[in-house]
Parts: structure tokens; sequence; C-alpha cells
């Protein structure tokens, strides 16, 4: 049983891509991390020869620190993020190690666009989003880089933004992240992160339908595509429609994971007098 100070590889996959999960920390040594490149998802890198230097950044957050085996790195680096003012700093049971036994999904780092001074991935679009452009960047910060920045600007402009500013173009023609044969960014992105689980898979699904016009293919893709057109009409400022956007992603992939298969109706009788 998890102690007070530790939280269970089960616990963790329930709250990863949800609004209430907690920052993730990673303080393997870089040989471990070498022999291992890969990350759990939504958690950044950081080394504990210098956390009283970076503790202070996490006062009054909820952490979760992760290390190989669960023992003396994130026990230790929980202590002084405790120390620092967190609002409460956990370790993974078992580490890292066993969240791989456990079969859960992770981040291959290599995939990863380089970060910025600070530690951010940036990426950069179409303005306007729809679909996709929405629901990739949900994507990336609940289960990639929760601080990413997206910058939305002209179609003809993402090309030089890119270059110029360090960011990585998606869901645009001849990038990396982007549409490839009946596949849509959403997919593409969850494929090549190596995100695959039953709950993405199905709202990848309905992303793809409502993103290229296949409504058929998902029940859910029209109403989807109604809400994301709905937010497109309500805010002329993209990074607010992202905003709203977010939401949206959280409650279909809640759907997704962990009600689809409730129904909801009328009352059939009515109650007697």
């Amino acid at each position: 049983m998890p102690s007070i100070s530790s939280i269970s590889v089960d616990k963790l996959a329930r709250l990863i891509g949800t609004r209430s999960c907690p920052a993730l920390v990673d303080v393997r040594t870089d040989e471990e991390f070498e022999a291992e490149p890969f990350l759990v998802p939504g958690s950044v890198r950081r080394s504990h020869q210098d956390v009283v230097d970076w503790a202070a950044a996490y006062a009054g957050c909820a952490v979760i620190v992760l290390c190989q085996h669960g023992r003396t790195l994130s026990h230790g680096v929980a202590a002084w993020l405790r120390h620092a003012g967190a609002a409460s700093a956990e370790s993974l049971e078992g580490g890292i190690e066993a969240w791989r036994r456990a079969g859960q999904p992770v981040v291959v780092a290599a995939k990863l666009p380089p970060r910025d001074a600070v530690g951010r991935t940036v990426w950069v679009t179409r303005e306007r989003p729809k679909v996709d452009r929405i629901a990739c960047p949900w994507l990336i910060r609940r289960f990639v880089d929760p601080a990413a920045v997206f910058l939305y600007v002209k179609a003809s402009e993402v090309a030089g933004v890119a270059s110029r500013f360090d960011a990585t173009p998606f869901d645009v023609e001849d990038v990396f992240w982007s549409h490839r044969g009946e596949s849509c960014s959403f997919d593409v992105m969850i494929e090549e992160l190596g995100l695959t689980s039953p709950a993405l898979s199905r709202l990848a699904r309905i992303v793809r339908a409502a993103d290229t016009d296949r409504l058929d293919l998902e029940p859910q893709a029209a109403g989807l595509l109604a809400a994301s057109l709905g937010l497109s009409r309500l805010y002329a400022d993209d990074l607010q429609q992202l905003d709203a956007g977010m939401m949206l992603y959280d409650a279909f992939y809640r759907w997704c994971r962990d009600a689809a298969d409730e129904t909801h109706n009328w009352p059939s009788t009515r109650p007697g007098p």
C-alpha cells in the first residue's frame, strides 16, 4: 500500500490527461534516462542535484516525483519540494520501472521538439483553428508538455515564424506533424509520441471524422464539429478559443475513457400523485 508520501501507478494513470493532474517531475540520473529515453506522459526532467535551486518554482503546487525505482531520489526530492512550499509532493511507488511493468504509455523522448530557455516546447500553426488545431494543443498540454506554447499566425507566415522563433510547425502541409493519408494531425501525434490507449484511440476517431468531413465514422463527430465551429464564432482571439477548447476536449476524453457505455433518458413513467 502506498504511504502518505507516495502514489500508486494505477492512481497516477487515472490522473494523467486530466485537468487535475499534478506536476510530474522526472529526476532520474542522466545514465538512467539514456538507457531508457522515454518519459511518463506530461512529465518534465529535472536534476535532483540542484533541487534547492528549482524547488521554489513548485511552491503551492501538487507534484509527483518520478525516479527509476521509487526510492531515494524521488523521496528526497519530494521532501525538498514540501520544504520549499509545495502544496503536496509524492513519489511514484515503484518508480518508472513499475510504470513500465504495468504497461502504461510512455512518450518517446527523441520525438519531442527542443525546449526553449525556460523549458517549454513551442509550436506554430495556422490561425483561426477549428478541430485539429485545438485537438493537438490539448493532447500536447495534457500528455506531453503542460507548459507548451502555441503560436497562431497567418498560413503564409508559419514557416517563417517556425524558423525565426525555433517553433515546431504542425497541421500545415509538408511538415512532420501533419496529416498523413487518412490520418489527421491528432492521429499522427498519438502514434509518433507513443500515446496510444483505448480512450485516446476512440477520441482520435472522433477528431478524424470531424476534421476530415467523414461524420459517419463516429456518431459523436457531428457534436464535436458543431461545438468546435461554435467556439470559433464565439472567440475572435485564437488563444481564448484554445482555452475554451481545452475544457471541450477534457469532456470528450473523459467520455471516451469512462462514460462511453453510459446512457441517459427522461424517466419513462410519471410518479403517482
